[in-house]
């Protein structure tokens, strides 16, 4: 079944492109004064397009074909250890990486102090669009559950309707049926909605990262330093990989038919590289100290982080840790919980580059 709000939900960001055009050189405050070479300058931003880009499309695609690997089944306990890295790297990309950018933009010095000194806009930004998330997810699960439950109840019904006139020398056979094919409708509308909810988390997920992947992409597009450029193109090649990694396997998890994995990857490959090239193409005209860039790059990454975070924490660690399989195995326990470490912390070392 081809879902339509997940074309809605991937598309949005590509609006986002456009919000950097609004900020011209309005800036009240001086930027730092560099000797740049603008060819070398542009020849590593053409390197950088390149390495992020393939970074992107196979860290993103490794985990949905691995799926055909028995080891990376998501039943099996190597899958859990996978997941529970992804979910430390994305964790760390919503505190570690995107935050701390949306504090810094929405207390900047070159804003007003009224209001923007005077409130914490970024952590209430961020608490919103968590609260949000939940809600999305909240609402989107229980809708399906019950349309896929609707549809099959008067199925249910008919035949139960259709045998009390089968006389009382069947009646305990029949009650015995009814009672199995309950359960079996109960399992099966059990199994569509946590079906549906991997796939609301895989959009909503991709949605926060594609916004994260725009800002970044722009921010090293319309840089002029050299000497900024070559630490990020290493620093953004890791993290996309491993920003990826994550992604791929909710992706992989949700079971969406092959057209949507691929236009879900095409969508998370290509947003980095493009917020790249948009900032080329606006680096003369572009400040990032305007109010209006800083502004809006800074509520863009506040609702990125606490999306994030929620997702992480709720719809990939809580989910996982609390599974029966996962909790009557200590060794899985203990792996996974490593996995968690290992994963925040190679992400957020990334964070003295990028």
């Amino acid at each position: 079944m081809k879902n339509p709000s997940s074309i809605v939900s991937l598309s949005f960001p590509l609006s986002l492109l456009c919000l950097p055009l609004l900020a011209y050189s309005e800036c009240t405050c001086d930027q730092d004064p560099e000797e740049n070479d603008k060819t070398k300058t542009i020849r590593y931003k053409l390197v950088a397009i390149s390495s992020i880009l393939i970074a992107s499309a196979l860290g993103v695609t490794i985990p949905i074909c691995g799926k055909k690997i028995s080891s990376l089944n998501p039943e099996k306990s190597f899958f859990f250890l996978i997941k529970a890295f992804s979910a430390g790297v994305i964790l760390s990309t919503g505190f570690v990486h995107i935050f701390p950018d949306a504090y810094e933009s929405l207390t900047s010095p070159c804003l007003k102090e009224k209001p923007w000194g005077e409130f914490p806009f970024s952590g209430f930004v961020a608490m919103v669009s968590a609260v949000m998330t939940m809600m999305i997810d909240s609402f989107a699960t229980s809708y399906y559950r019950r349309l896929h439950f609707e549809k099959a109840l008067p199925v249910s019904g008919n035949e139960e309707m259709e045998r009390k006139h089968e006389g009382h020398v069947h009646v305990h056979t029949h009650a015995s049926h009814g009672h199995a094919h309950g359960s079996a409708l109960i399992a099966d509308a059990s199994s569509t909605s946590s079906h549906f909810r991997h796939r609301i988390v895989s959009q909503v997920l991709e949605l926060g990262i594609l916004v994260h992947s725009v800002i970044i992409g722009i921010s090293l597009g319309v840089s002029e330093s050299i000497n900024t450029i070559k630490p990020l193109i290493a620093a953004l090649t890791f993290h996309q990989f491993f920003e990826g990694m994550g992604l791929g396997g909710c992706i992989s998890q949700a079971k969406f038919k092959a057209q949507s994995m691929v236009v879900m990857v095409i969508f998370y490959s290509l947003t980095t590289p493009i917020g790249i090239g948009i900032g080329m193409g606006i680096t003369q005209s572009y400040n990032e100290n305007s109010p209006t860039a800083l502004i809006v790059e800074g509520v863009l990454n506040s609702a990125a982080a606490g999306i994030l975070i929620y997702m992480a924490l709720v719809d990939l660690l809580a989910e996982d840790f609390m599974n029966p399989k996962f909790q009557s195995n200590f060794r899985l326990q203990l792996g996974a919980s490593i996995s968690v470490l290992v994963g925040m912390g190679c992400m957020s070392l990334l964070a003295k580059w990028a």
